[in-house]
């Protein structure tokens, strides 16, 4: 919040008394209503400034800001199909992040790194996929290797999970019990939490990784950390629509590179024998042209 820093409250009441101060012998401004120190009066040149000073950690960046900042750390090209999609990812995730409610949670980091893998599979080089990663999360102002050591851990826990011991995190101690505990306590009004389609998708994924895809699981888990399982349902199933779509387009995409790649890999094997044939008869000018010579000596 703003703060108004150079006009005091004594000025301000004085400037509000209806008789207008008169200067004293000394230069300075004396009422009887005021007897304060003195104030020196202004030069007729100079101008009251009032400064508004702003706390930075009060004020969270535009969505414009952050999708700048991505562009400075990664400056690679991107494909036009993924980076449309990463484009509209990071104003998603911008608006979930400055929530005034937001509070970073491991499940959450298991949602996005899984949707971003599953995004960019297949894309030409995987040390640029790791950059790009690093890139988007930076940008938000976040630690990139929290969510991936986070989302490791939780994935490993889970692999070790059955369908039942999934659900009762909340009779057992341990580290992975312990963040799903305080997520429960703070989804339940305990402190800030703020429901996202990344955490739906992060416990979906705990799920698949358990082998406990069961309806009746998940409804479960959603039960012991206090979330509704329609808003989980609606979005993973509006998730899982997303995904299919981008997939297609994916798989166009990959016709269209192997369709021109075969085009120009045609276009480079004519061109070879084109010149290979132009070749072929410029030896044969030449060699036409040498004997030609050498009849005309022998006839001379």
């Amino acid at each position: 919040m703003a703060a108004i820093s150079s006009v005091s409250f004594a000025s301000l009441r004085q400037a509000s008394s209806g008789r207008r101060p008169t200067p004293s012998a000394s230069g300075s401004f004396a009422t009887p209503a005021f007897r304060g120190p003195r104030l020196t009066p202004p030069k007729l040149r100079s101008r009251m400034v009032v400064r508004c000073v702003a706390a930075t950690s009060d004020v969270p960046p535009t969505v414009s800001e952050t999708k700048l900042n991505f562009l400075k750390s990664y400056k690679q090209p991107i494909p036009s199909i993924y980076n449309s999609v990463l484009q509209e990812l990071i104003v998603q995730q911008h608006l979930m992040r400055y929530k005034r409610s937001y509070q970073y949670d491991a499940v959450f980091a298991v949602g996005f790194v899984t949707v971003f893998e599953q995004l960019m599979e297949g894309y030409p080089s995987n040390d640029d996929r790791d950059a790009i990663f690093r890139a988007y999360i930076q940008a938000l102002k976040e630690d990139p290797e929290q969510y991936r050591c986070d989302a490791q851990k939780l994935e490993e826990w889970a692999r070790a999970q059955n369908a039942n011991s999934l659900a009762d995190f909340s009779s057992r101690e341990g580290e992975v019990e312990d963040i799903l505990k305080n997520i429960s306590e703070r989804a339940q009004g305990k402190g800030n939490f703020s429901y996202s389609r990344f955490f739906a998708i992060g416990l979906f994924r705990l799920l698949e990784q358990a082998n406990a895809t069961e309806p009746t699981i998940l409804e479960k888990l959603c039960a012991a950390l206090n979330i509704d399982k329609q808003s989980v349902d609606r979005d993973l199933t509006v998730y899982r629509n997303l995904l299919s779509k981008f997939v297609q387009a994916k798989d166009l995409l990959k016709e269209y590179v192997d369709r021109e790649k075969k085009k120009r890999e045609e276009r480079v094997e004519s061109q070879k024998a084109n010149e290979a044939t132009t070749k072929c008869v410029g030896g044969f000018h030449c060699a036409r042209h040498q004997q030609v010579n050498v009849l005309t000596c022998s006839k001379a």
